[in-house]
């Protein structure tokens, strides 16, 4: 009989694919995140007259948001576990 070749070993982090894809990806969780609080902020300004208060106080909500979202991303992404003991 011949002996069939071992199957390819699989990358536990995913390969360089899938870390350009997430790199390509972050940047704009980042920035979606701001302008869009930005937006919603400057449209809540006009209604209200309150400009540019809200206008800064939701993009920056909106920013820290994107930054959540984007440590919740590598962290689910990275091989060792986040980092977490125990586990």
């Amino acid at each position: 009989m011949a002996s069939q070749p071992p199957p390819p070993r699989k990358n536990p982090n995913g390969g360089a694919n899938r870390q350009i894809a997430m790199a390509m990806e972050l940047p704009f969780l980042l920035v979606g995140g701001a302008l869009v609080g930005g937006l919603f902020g400057y449209l809540l300004d006009r209604w209200l007259h309150t400009k540019p208060w809200l206008m800064l106080i939701v993009g920056a909500v909106g920013f820290a948001v994107g930054v959540r979202d984007m440590l919740r991303r590598l962290q689910k992404d990275d091989p060792d576990g986040g980092g977490k003991s125990g586990q």
